[in-house]
């Protein structure tokens, strides 16, 4: 199956490319994802827990880069990984590219060809890319608030800094006293799923059904 999505940040396109290459960094902020073992700079181990209503997956596997173009700001990864109790596997293809907008507005499109068998294959017949939408939102929404914490916004004054003392004459101003930066997003490896993910699935039949009974016709997104 072939995915398509796309997420827009306002980071000017080197400084998000720099940070989606730190696997490391970016490992949290990727729902039920756990971040195992760096094995080398092109390599790394993880897990990925998922529950689809009363039912829990765990994946176990690796990710591997394949290509990288910093010119063209283009990557392509290699994921495969086994369900821990034999309930299926998974394999997928990403291939991933940033295009500048205007500003410093950056567009990060991916394609992911993915083939799952077993379980995993039933259980996501027909809603993966209703259930992908939503998750690479969760995504890009993290990867956002991580930069912003980290003052990786090019030209983003840090709110709440103290403003410098006026100086006396003759004398040189009082530097400002540094602001904290505000807390990056905990690394916590929540697992993909739960009511929300639940509602994601049932909206998604609920839409195929009336788009197949008026013809093809979309029906309203709700609030």
């Amino acid at each position: 199956m072939l995915i398509e999505n796309e997420f827009t940040v306002s980071t000017p396109p080197e400084v998000l490319w720099a940070t989606l290459l730190d696997v490391e960094k970016i490992a949290p902020c990727m729902p039920g994802a756990e971040l195992t073992e760096v094995v080398d700079d092109t390599n790394w181990k993880g897990k990925l827990n998922a529950k689809f209503g009363p039912v829990a997956m765990s994946f176990a596997g690796s990710v591997t880069m394949e290509s990288r173009d910093d010119e063209a700001h283009r990557v392509v990864l290699k994921a495969k990984g086994m369900e821990a109790k034999g309930k299926g596997a998974a394999n997928a293809t990403v291939t991933s590219w940033l295009e500048a907008g205007e500003g410093d507005q950056t567009t990060v499109k991916m394609q992911a060809d993915i083939t799952l068998t077993g379980a995993a294959a039933q259980l996501s017949r027909g809603l993966l890319p209703e259930i992908s939408k939503h998750l690479t939102q969760q995504f890009a929404d993290c990867l956002q608030e991580t930069m912003a914490a980290e003052g990786a916004l090019a030209g983003a004054p840090v709110q709440g800094a103290p403003a410098a003392e006026a100086a006396a004459p003759g004398e040189a101003p009082a530097a400002a006293a540094p602001a904290e930066a505000p807390a990056a997003p905990k690394s916590v490896a929540k697992p993909v799923g739960g009511f929300k993910l639940g509602f994601i699935a049932i909206w998604a039949l609920i839409k195929n059904f009336f788009s197949k009974l008026f013809g093809g016709g979309k029906p309203t997104t709700p609030a």
